[in-house]
């Protein structure tokens, strides 16, 4: 007797099933963005302007690029929550630097250009530092991030106190004031860089061996270290990643309000937080997408404006947040349990 072989090929069925489950999931949070816009332009009239949009992206800004270094952390198995603080602290040197009036030193490079890309380097070597600190703190001494990171959330609020005495410093230079005033195709050079950024680092996390590896350290350590990783390198560079791009917001927050004061930023790590969990970034590690994080912080910021525009009291934004946030930890559990039964 001889053996057949049943040379038909694999029903594509489950394959596209598999993948359509997989697409709902990835992209729910866009789908409820959709539903939220609809509410919206429904109940309060030319809600759908570009103006509007826009003005959304540019009040995304500053929360959406905080929110992609503790999207790094997080995909890591980690938690960075100084973010706000170096954000903050980021702002208020270049304030106390260049700003003019109150507790402001007033610094005047030749050519006026040259502030531009100065102050900008301070600011990211504040974060850079601060996120060297975070990573060795971690890394090197094995504490664990969320304490190492609150505890620096703490300390450098304080700092900014103590630098500015409590008082507010304004004034910068025009030169410095760029990114908040010019617009580029008709889109406010904020925008451009908050685009920019997930750009950047959605092709990192996807198309290099930086970005594998960090969804392979945040899905199990162990395994990523005895398949030749270096665990703690790539968890170092991480947490300096999320420094520098905090330093960036505070650079773009003060150049927004031409300045900065001693509670500057205060409520953001909550609202990043929100966008990260809303986004699918899991809270476990080892996976997350940059496209839903954006789509967490256009929801966001996309209900402040709608309230705002309504007339409604700013109480309401907080507590729709919450609820996003609490439901957006039940959805990823929802989701894992799908995966594992259907996919």
């Amino acid at each position: 007797m001889t053996d057949t072989v049943d040379a038909r090929p694999p029903r594509a069925e489950p394959t596209r099933r598999r993948a359509a489950i997989e697409f709902v999931l990835d992209n729910l949070v866009w789908f409820i963005l959709i539903v939220v816009a609809a509410l919206f332009s429904a109940t309060i009239p030319n809600f759908l302007q570009i103006g509007i949009f826009l003005n959304i992206l540019e009040q995304s800004t500053f929360v959406g690029i905080i929110a992609v270094g503790l999207s790094l952390t997080l995909i890591a198995g980690h938690m960075d929550l100084s973010i706000e603080s170096v954000m903050a602290l980021a702002a208020m040197v270049v304030a106390l630097t260049f700003g003019t009036g109150g507790a402001g030193g007033g610094l005047a490079l030749e050519p006026a250009w040259l502030s531009f890309p100065v102050s900008l380097a301070m600011a990211l070597a504040v974060g850079i530092f601060i996120g060297l600190v975070n990573g060795v703190l971690v890394v090197r001494f094995a504490i664990n991030a969320f304490i190492v990171t609150l505890a620096t959330y703490i300390a450098v609020r304080g700092m900014v106190v103590a630098l500015s005495g409590g008082r507010s410093v304004y004034g910068l230079p025009d030169a410095m004031r760029v990114m908040a005033v010019e617009r580029f195709l008709g889109i406010p050079l904020l925008a451009w860089a908050l685009i920019l950024t997930y750009l950047v680092f959605a092709l990192i996390l996807t198309k290099t061996p930086f970005g594998r590896h960090l969804f392979l350290i945040g899905g199990n350590a162990t395994a990523a270290f005895r398949a030749g990783i270096k665990v703690g390198g790539v968890v170092l560079v991480t947490f300096i990643l999320s420094g520098a791009l905090a330093g960036f917001a505070g650079w773009l927050l003060a150049s927004r309000t031409a300045g900065a004061t001693a509670n500057l930023g205060i409520g953001m790590l909550f609202q990043a937080f929100a966008a990260v969990v809303i986004g699918g970034v899991s809270l476990k590690g080892g996976y997350g997408r940059l496209s839903g994080v954006f789509a967490g912080v256009l929801l966001l910021s996309s209900i402040q404006t709608g309230i705002n525009v309504m007339g409604m009291p700013p109480h309401y934004t907080q507590m729709i947040q919450g609820g996003l946030v609490l439901a957006a930890v039940l959805l990823d559990t929802f989701k894992t349990t799908i995966r594992k039964k259907y996919l």
